[in-house]
């Protein structure tokens, strides 16, 4: 029995710059025998440069059924495969990656997930988004929020194209009242680090959300907490696409 779970097992990854902070391996390691009931492994491949995309997907990315892209390859990732998925072509990122018969095939599960866990929160008659950051998380968030209806501004600190943090005062945040952080500030190891925004301007009338689910409580959400705001970390969208991830595998 061993030697037949051996020889028919998949193999799955996960691929980014650094990756001691992800949950990835160990939920997916999790599911594998007991919700998904199937022989597996799933291992963290990390690329310390954009360099080494095209070799991983020349070489071991062909022993994969599958991959998922995390910080800062999701935009990259487009360059070096064969199919790019509609959804994740609009977006303009893709998160997880299928291979079948040495063909990679990208798609964007990040925005069903987002999608998914907001949904619940939008309480207000209209909503009007914030989006911190320009990264590939941030085109998920954008996409989902465009399926929802919801306008939205983006914030960069680097990209001349859209607002900066500096053009974030009270009055902007009192026509907001759904902020979304994308960036990795605040993230494990450097849970002391958050954008700069005006906190005191946050009040019981916004949803604050954080991509970021280690720690769980963000220094961003948790100083939004403080000011009344209901607040969201990433744990639920991260669980929602790994599923869709996985479905995508298998299908």
């Amino acid at each position: 029995m061993g030697s037949k779970n051996a020889i028919n097992a998949l193999h799955f990854g996960l691929i980014g710059e650094q990756l001691e902070h992800s949950f990835s391996k160990s939920y997916f390691d999790a599911h594998f025998p007991t919700q998904y009931q199937v022989p597996a492994t799933y291992a963290n491949f990390e690329i310390p440069h954009k360099d080494g995309l095209k070799t991983f997907c020349q070489t071991k990315a062909m022993e994969l059924q599958g991959f998922n892209v995390t910080i800062p390859y999701k935009e990259t990732i487009m360059s070096f495969l064969d199919v790019i998925d509609p959804d994740a072509q609009n977006i303009g990122a893709v998160n997880t990656v299928k291979q079948t018969n040495g063909i990679l095939t990208g798609y964007n599960t990040d925005w069903i997930g987002f999608k998914t866990m907001l949904q619940p929160y939008l309480r207000a008659k209209t909503h009007k988004a914030l989006i911190l950051g320009t990264g590939g998380a941030s085109k998920a968030v954008a996409y989902a929020c465009r399926q929802l209806d919801i306008p939205y501004t983006f914030i960069s600190s680097t990209d001349k194209r859209y607002w900066s943090y500096k053009d974030v005062d009270s009055l902007v945040l009192s026509t907001h009242n759904i902020i979304i952080n994308t960036t990795p500030l605040g993230m494990y190891p450097n849970t002391d680090a958050c954008p700069e925004i005006p906190y005191g301007a946050i009040n019981a009338s916004h949803t604050v959300v954080d991509l970021i689910y280690n720690p769980s409580l963000t220094l961003f959400l948790s100083r939004a907490a403080d000011q009344g705001a209901t607040v969201i970390n990433g744990q639920k969208m991260l669980e929602i696409q790994a599923e869709k991830a996985w479905e995508l595998w298998l299908s």
